[in-house]
């Protein structure tokens, strides 16, 4: 079964940058959408970011200009470049993939990819 594993969470001051990891047992390339959301205590979950097979990005307003989802070329790790944070941002941060159309691969639907990893935290002190 395959496995998503994220790594790279933590707590820093508003302003600053972290970037997220998300590893795969198998071969993200192989997937149509990646893709990341978050969930705030006491929030819905929200769609942060989406990558597509051929790297199409796309991103929720929230987030755009300030972060960026990319994958490595071995096609293993997706990582998630997050700069100028906000405590707004603070939050549960999960990696996901998998998709049936083109339509899937959007931040909005980031949440319902099939596969999901467990989260990494990520805490923005004002």
């Amino acid at each position: 079964q395959e496995q998503l594993v994220e790594s790279g969470g933590g707590s820093v001051q508003a302003g600053g940058s972290l970037r997220l990891s998300c590893g795969t047992s198998r071969y993200f390339g192989s997937r149509l959408c990646m893709g990341w959301f978050r969930q705030a205590s006491g929030k819905e979950r929200e769609g942060v970011a989406a990558l597509r097979y051929d790297s199409t990005a796309d991103y929720a307003d929230s987030v755009k200009g300030r972060f960026t989802v990319s994958k490595d070329k071995a096609g293993n790790t997706l990582y998630l470049e997050m700069n100028d944070l906000k405590p707004e941002d603070s939050g549960m941060y999960y990696c996901a993939a998998g998709g049936r159309t083109l339509s899937d691969c959007i931040s909005g639907s980031a949440t319902s990819l099939e596969v999901k990893g467990q989260g990494t935290l990520v805490t923005v002190s004002s």
